[in-house]
């Protein structure tokens, strides 16, 4: 099994103490996750390419951003200027603009990613699938912290999983949502790359970052079989 790889979710950590904590986990992490939501394709509005900014003038570890936006092409220019290392954009709104973004994001030599909401089936990303460098699994609705962990989601990781062994595809599996003490197990049972974490899984555990920390990684270690 290779090493899990935790990736925090900054729209949910203490903003009072954005640079106490990003300095520790930077030491920590193998990327940040930074939600843009714009109050239409989600209801919340959140973080910006300023947020993004500010983040990486502190930090050294990559950054993936995940756009919640019904009009991802607006966003991708902005993102690509700053050099996100990912940018990440839902199927749901690709339809039209998949190939051209994938292609734009790529071939300013970053990363691109193609996110899917619960009901959203696989088949949707069948066309570029080849072309992806990650798929991220919404384990949740999408918008807000906070809400319930579905099951039914982790056969889609599985199903990733299989459709990279045997087509050689070359995306990381990612998942988004409710990662946690009480949804650990069943996670790496599904088997992703990457563990997108949030208030539930670490910044709530404690007000100390550090402390948090390996309270997240008892949890996981507790609750996981290592495979």
């Amino acid at each position: 099994m290779t090493k899990t790889r935790f990736s925090p979710s900054l729209m949910t950590m203490d903003l009072d103490k954005f640079k106490e904590q990003i300095s520790f986990l930077d030491d920590h992490v193998d990327s940040y996750h930074i939600d843009i939501m714009d109050g239409h394709y989600v209801p919340n509005i959140t973080l910006s390419p300023w947020f993004v900014e500010q983040v990486k003038k502190i930090s050294n570890a990559p950054i993936s951003t995940h756009l919640m936006v019904t009009n991802p092409t607006q966003w991708v220019d902005q993102l690509i200027e700053i050099r996100s290392e990912w940018i990440c954009v839902h199927a749901e709104v690709m339809n039209g603009v998949a190939y051209r973004l994938i292609n734009k994001v790529q071939d300013a030599g970053l990363k691109f990613g193609v996110v899917l909401n619960p009901e959203t089936k696989l088949e949707a990303i069948f066309p570029y699938i080849e072309l992806v460098d990650k798929v991220t699994i919404m384990t949740v609705d999408p918008g807000f912290a906070g809400e319930n962990f579905i099951d039914s989601t982790l056969d889609k990781i599985v199903t990733l999983r299989e459709l990279r062994a045997s087509n050689d595809y070359n995306y990381v599996i990612e998942m988004d949502g409710s990662s946690n003490k009480h949804t650990f197990n069943k996670i790496q049972k599904a088997n992703p790359d990457i563990y997108i974490l949030g208030r539930s899984g670490l910044f709530g555990l404690d007000s100390d970052i550090e402390q948090a920390w390996n309270m997240m990684l008892d949890d996981f270690n507790n609750t996981t079989q290592q495979i």
